[in-house]
């Protein structure tokens, strides 16, 4: 094995992403089947049998319902980390909003973790050139790194001409760092290669090939993202969504779990935090 690289999960269910916003109702999450728990331990069980340890950037939302969860994720040696309360973007928050969000998310995963929780990642990676304040509150709040600025151009998030590899984004505070998801320079372009719906999108051996490239290449470290609902293709499915939504979220999940073995045999990895701090 050579570099190690670092694997993440972003817990949270099937009805909390950001492109179901327009059709699924915050008030309404409590009455949709949850699959989020059931995913999540399905993960944990892989990563076992793979001997492997992950950060898991978890929803406040899903900690205060399912606490033994995330007393799992600790009792296994993961790195527990914060993905705000409600999966709110935030470019939807002001910087009250978001202090509120991050610090209540923060002393609730702690609290039932029972360890300091050090990084954060923002919903849909919505921290760009518009809203980097975020990082300044994140410093304050006593984070000690972000996952949140992915240097792609997407119609989403994004910020392309952010550094690729992990930098320290904050006159005067050199300790804190920005851990962007990885991603391959080709040409004039940043192409994403650090999972999601991409991962899904390409064959294997597409992502395979780039994350070799950056580690060999490049000797950096990589980071690498899925969610728990990926690899539930019996989740429920939603109707009534545009082409590109349901083309993006439903693609090829009946995949997406052998893919993810494959990927932790062919790759070495471990936590943000011991790849990176």
């Amino acid at each position: 094995m050579g570099i190690k690289n670092a694997m993440t999960v972003d817990v949270e269910d099937y009805f909390q992403v950001s492109a179901f916003e327009p059709y699924i109702a915050r008030d309404q999450w409590d009455n949709l089947p949850h699959r989020v728990d059931r995913n999540t331990h399905i993960i944990l069980d892989l990563f076992t049998g793979h001997g492997i340890k992950a950060t898991f950037f978890t929803l406040g939302w899903v900690a205060e319902r399912y606490p033994e969860l995330v007393k799992r994720i600790v009792a296994d040696g993961h790195e527990l980390a914060c993905h705000g309360y409600g999966h709110i973007r935030v470019t939807e928050q002001t910087p009250g909003q978001f202090r509120a969000d991050v610090a209540k998310t923060k002393s609730l995963l702690e609290d039932i973790g029972g360890v300091r929780v050090k990084g954060y990642r923002a919903a849909s990676y919505s921290i760009n050139a518009s809203n980097l304040w975020a990082l300044d509150i994140l410093q304050d709040e006593g984070f000690l790194y972000s996952s949140s600025i992915y240097p792609v151009k997407h119609d989403l998030y994004g910020m392309p001409d952010a550094p690729r590899f992990m930098y320290s984004p904050l006159a005067g505070h050199p300790d804190f760092k920005e851990i962007p998801i990885t991603t391959l320079r080709f040409g004039q372009k940043n192409l994403p290669c650090g999972g999601g719906g991409f991962f899904r999108f390409y064959p294997y051996a597409v992502s395979k090939w780039a994350f070799q490239r950056v580690n060999s290449d490049e000797q950096q470290a990589g980071i690498f993202y899925f969610h728990p609902w990926e690899i539930d293709p019996g989740q429920p499915r939603q109707h009534g969504l545009a082409a590109k939504t349901r083309f993006r979220h439903y693609l090829n999940l009946q995949r997406m779990e052998s893919r993810i073995k494959q990927l932790l045999t062919d790759f070495d990895w471990d936590t943000m935090a011991k790849v990176f701090l």
